[in-house]
């Protein structure tokens, strides 16, 4: 099997076979607030805000009318599994800090959707999309969640995901859970979001907050950013804690901002970031948390060598051509550009998944015990039980062969365990990006996030084709993915990898490269796509 399988496909959904022929044309003119305020970014909504011209209680008001239209109406994207009902109440206080002089900083009372597997201590539902866990709340908020509250931003609900974040079958369709059902992509509604983070992506993409958050293990942040035509931004493992996140693998989980421009994208990770005594692993970040927003210049591609990672071109020429195009664009930003090979990405699947495997079941259980010891189930074996006898609902076109094969696992003091994460480690970063950093002189690498949004298939499976996602992801070092183009009408992305806690610089980067193409336009939500 291919090693990205099991950390971006999702499942199917029963009755989205109906829905996915249910809409013809465009919805775009249909769509309240299209093109206006909802589409704007942090800077352009607090301008608004400061000039009084709007405020957070009407900010909401008009987030949660358009998740009405189009996400449970109209094209039903699927994305939002629940909203905060609290929502309201939260963004009054906002505005009533506001107007007392109070501001918490650049996310003071703007909307943000959270993917459901973020812990909310709140009276939403925390699930992995698993009906397991359906109508849980979690005791407490995850760490990034409470630094979003402390910013000031207005969680207003939950997104849909690929269940247990793609880690449950290797027969799976990306963007299902048996919780929230299928996400459809609002560039092709026929088309798949990929995932994991697959409702973060397709509700930045159509607007139905002002920010997302997503999470990757390996490709669920960058993939469904790529495919949904958004800016996805991977960190660091370390910079932002994995504590109140439901786990896959604690040796590559990380949450990240899903949004419509680098600058947004660098603004939540501003606010997410911090040391947590509850995460030993956000000790590594002390000294190495940067000033993002400074780093937002349209002047930061000028000098940087970088690497075009051309191992990872050759999956698909209409993207190989897109991307070539825009390397134009960086070299007329300043940038100078080398074609270099990734080393050794053949030596690390097998033992990625095995480490993957190993650690998902003692997290699960860790984290049951800790923001859900209330939960009907209690660990990896509950969920298997749980899964069996309400098959119908929870296995209707595919098994939780992962979830079996980390029940079957011994300690994570089992030999296989620490020779594969070594292995993983050793090939990933020193013999692998940092290698190739280090040997040509290079700031950054570059190549095509993916390919292109695939037909959603209940019958065969996910379909995708390429990813650049692997590396960086068991590295456990920076990515950030930004559009690029489109091919056909679906979006292409392009990815900037960096070794570890060089996060300001690929924003510089990714920022200089957006402003010079301005390559991303909004959906308009068709039913499907011309094939010619």
């Amino acid at each position: 099997m291919e090693r990205r399988d099991f950390v971006r496909l999702g499942v199917t959904a029963g009755a989205a076979a109906g829905a996915l022929a249910g809409t013809a044309g465009s919805a775009q003119a249909a769509t309240p607030d299209a093109g206006g305020i909802l589409d704007a970014g942090v800077r352009e909504q607090q301008a608004a805000m400061a000039a009084g011209k709007l405020s957070s209680t009407a900010l909401v008001k008009r987030y949660l009318a358009r998740i009405a239209a189009i996400d449970k109406a109209g094209p039903r994207l699927n994305a939002v599994i629940e909203t905060n009902p609290d929502a309201l109440k939260i963004a009054a206080e906002m505005d009533r800090e506001r107007a007392s002089g109070k501001l918490r900083g650049p996310l003071h009372g703007i909307p943000v959707l959270l993917k459901d597997n973020i812990a909310t201590g709140d009276r939403m539902s925390t699930s992995a999309g698993s009906l397991a866990l359906d109508g849980v709340r979690a005791t407490k908020d995850a760490h990034i969640a409470a630094q979003l509250r402390k910013a000031g931003a207005v969680i207003i609900g939950k997104t849909n995901l690929s269940e247990w974040a793609n880690m449950r079958s290797t027969r799976s369709v990306s963007g299902w859970s048996g919780r929230g059902g299928q996400t459809r992509n609002p560039y092709a509604l026929d088309r798949n979001t990929s995932g994991s983070s697959s409702g973060s992506g397709a509700a930045a993409a159509a607007s139905l907050a002002t920010l997302t958050v997503g999470t990757e293990t390996d490709g669920s942040i960058v993939s469904p950013s790529s495919s949904c035509g958004i800016v996805g931004l991977k960190p660091t493992l370390g910079l932002l804690s994995r504590s109140g996140i439901i786990p896959i693998a604690h040796s590559q989980d990380t949450a990240g901002p899903m949004t419509r421009s680098v600058a947004d994208a660098a603004l939540m990770l501003a606010a997410m970031a911090g040391v947590d005594a509850s995460d030993k692993a956000t000790e590594d970040s002390r000294g190495h948390v940067a000033d993002y927003a400074a780093a937002l210049r349209t002047d930061g591609l000028k000098g940087k060598r970088i690497g075009v990672a051309r191992n990872f071109f050759g999956s698909n020429d209409a993207v190989d051509a897109i991307i070539e195009q825009e390397l134009a664009v960086l070299t007329a930003q300043g940038a100078l550009l080398v074609d270099v090979k990734v080393p050794n990405t053949d030596k690390y699947g097998d033992s990625e998944l095995q480490v993957l495997l190993y650690e998902f079941g003692p997290g699960l259980a860790a984290w049951l015990k800790d923001y859900a010891p209330h939960a009907p189930v209690k660990d990896m074996a509950g969920v298997i039980a749980f899964n069996d006898k309400n098959a119908a609902r929870e296995m209707p076109h595919f098994k939780q062969e992962h979830l079996i094969a980390a029940q079957s696992k011994p300690g994570l003091d089992a030999r296989e365990y620490r020779e594969a994460l070594a292995n993983d480690l050793r090939y990933a970063r020193e013999e692998g990006i940092d290698q190739v950093l280090r040997e040509h002189r290079l700031d950054a690498l570059v190549a095509p996030t993916g390919g292109p949004a695939w037909l959603t298939d209940y019958i065969n499976g996910d379909h995708y084709g390429g990813s650049f996602s692997t590396p960086a992801a068991v590295a456990g070092y920076p990515h950030i993915t930004v559009p690029a183009g489109y091919t056909r009408g679906l979006p292409v992305g392009i990815s900037f990898v960096g070794t570890a806690w060089t996060e300001g610089a690929l924003i510089g980067m990714a920022y200089a490269y957006e402003q010079a193409s301005r390559r991303r336009r909004a959906p308009t939500y068709p039913a499907s796509i011309n094939p010619r």
